[in-house]
């Protein structure tokens, strides 16, 4: 599972190839066979009717129109070992077709650090459906009265009696749809109905062994394995499709046999983050087109209209940003280490900030500094290294603006439940949660569940006065304030330190 944080660069340039940023392609829409439909429902036959009437269907809100990019090509950076075989083969392109395209003569003119341009060409245009409503992807307003538990009840399958070992703490099924919800900030009607499009786990008391090993159908990597994995993933496929939709950088899906689906231009970011996540584990452009003709059957089934569930807008333009300090405490010196980055996953939009304490050469243990509230409201989650901050008070991390601090060592950590006061201790950095290799903190934004961008135009990320700017890649950046300029390093100097 690919989760946020990791202090390499070179770890972080090889996660955001996970998504394939921008290409102009070729149309082509074709219709998904009979037999791949076919082949989709015998293997997750149709399930009952919800016992709840079905409100009458919803007309969503169109989306705008998105027209997409002139270019055709993307560009890479050689790493040492590349070849240009191997880069053919991960771009789904040919030998042949780089050499032209980069006026090369042979295959063995690479060198490292080297730049190439890609082209990726989509071999069909996707559906324009709508299938989701934007509030139902993100775990927002419309889940504040959502209980997973009590929602399936009523179902025999596998999900049911599920447990599992997660981060050394054995949690349920809705257990794990709670933590992933949390984590990524994705809705869990969604998880859970491409958990029984795929899997089965919500009707079938036993699915066949590779549905119960892998049941998103996310096979391609052994680590994947169980619920929590494959959850994970799909939220960060989820988010990855949702947040490059509403921020124009994702045009293409690829599926496992290479081939590339253009988004058709009428989607809403809902939609483009079910369209990215099915793509994975989707054999081929027929068999993902019956995932998607099959998802609206699943999802009312499992929880009828899911327009009824539209929130709009997620962010209303009148929202007030609010006022943030430095979260540590008055007359310490931190250091600014990592530039706007996705605050949860891979993916997403750029809204995190990591900062290192004082101590040098910590590795992995606690640091005896603490992190402290940026505002005043009260704590929603306190666990697995992360602490949820709730500013309006409503008990709910789906609604209003919520703060997000990651790396908390369990030692002292401020327990859920607790209001705090700006300055207030919330826990030591450290290690602890997603994925880390040096103690630091993560900080992050949401609001009513989206990850707000660091260098947002109208919401900024602003702490102390210290605006954040994002630079061409991620990790990279500036905090600006009064004419001063400090900028993200992986070191501890007069460039990156930051004193409140």
């Amino acid at each position: 599972m690919t989760l946020p944080l990791l202090t390499s660069k070179f770890t972080r340039l090889l996660l955001l190839l996970l998504s394939f940023l921008s290409s102009g392609c070729r149309r082509d829409t074709i219709d998904v066979g009979e037999a791949a439909l076919a082949t989709a429902a015998a293997r997750n036959p149709p399930i009952a009717a919800a016992p709840t009437a079905t409100p009458p269907p919803i007309t969503p809100t169109p989306p705008p129109t998105r027209t997409p990019p002139e270019s055709t090509a993307i560009r890479y950076t050689v790493r040492p070992g590349d070849t240009l075989s191997g880069i053919a083969a991960y771009f789904g392109t040919s030998v042949e077709a780089l050499l032209s395209l980069n006026g090369l003569r042979n295959a063995d003119q690479l060198a490292a650090g080297q730049t190439l341009q890609v082209t990726l060409e989509a071999q069909h245009t996707g559906p324009a459906r709508i299938l989701i409503p934007d509030s139902d992807l993100v775990y927002g307003p419309s889940y504040r009265d959502f209980d997973t538990a009590q929602a399936l009840r009523s179902l025999p399958g596998l999900f049911r009696d599920y447990s599992e070992e997660v981060a050394g703490e054995t949690l349920t099924g809705p257990e794990i749809v709670e933590r992933v919800a949390n984590e990524y900030s994705v809705g869990p009607r969604v998880l859970l109905t491409l958990l029984e499009l795929r899997g089965g786990w919500l009707t079938n008391a036993d699915p066949a062994p590779e549905q119960r090993t892998f049941p998103l159908g996310y096979t391609d990597f052994p680590h994947l394995d169980g619920l929590y994995h494959q959850l994970a993933w799909a939220a960060d496929e989820l988010n990855v499709g949702f947040y490059g939709w509403r921020l124009d950088t994702l045009w293409l899906v690829q599926t496992e046999d290479g081939g590339y689906i253009q988004y058709a231009t009428a989607l809403n970011a809902g939609t483009a983050g079910v369209q990215r996540a099915l793509a994975f584990g989707a054999a081929d452009y027929d068999a993902w087109r019956a995932d998607l003709e099959r998802f609206p059957e699943v999802y009312r089934s499992l929880f009828g209209d899911p327009f009824q569930y539209t929130v709009e807008p997620l962010v209303p333009p009148d929202t007030d940003n609010p006022a943030l300090e430095l979260p540590w405490a008055k007359g310490e010196t931190w250091y600014y280490t990592g530039g706007p980055h996705p605050g949860w996953g891979s993916q997403g939009a750029w809204s995190a900030l990591d900062f290192a304490p004082p101590e040098r050469n910590l590795g992995c243990q606690a640091s005896a500094r603490w992190v402290t509230a940026a505002a005043p409201g009260a704590i929603a989650v306190s666990e697995n290294g992360m602490v949820l901050q709730d500013l309006d008070d409503d008990g709910f991390v789906g609604t209003g603006w919520v703060l997000l601090y990651l790396h908390m060592d369990a030692a002292g950590r401020v327990a859920a439940g607790t209001t705090v006061q700006t300055g207030d201790r919330i826990a030591h950095p450290s290690c602890e949660g997603g994925v880390s290799n040096a103690t630091h903190l993560h900080f992050a934004r949401r609001y009513n569940g989206v990850w707000m961008p660091a260098n947002d135009v109208q919401w900024p990320l602003t702490l102390s006065g210290w605006q954040a700017q994002a630079d061409k890649a991620p990790y990279d950046g500036f905090l600006t304030k009064n004419g001063q300029t400090r900028m993200a390093l992986e070191d501890w100097s007069a460039q990156n330190g930051l004193r409140r």
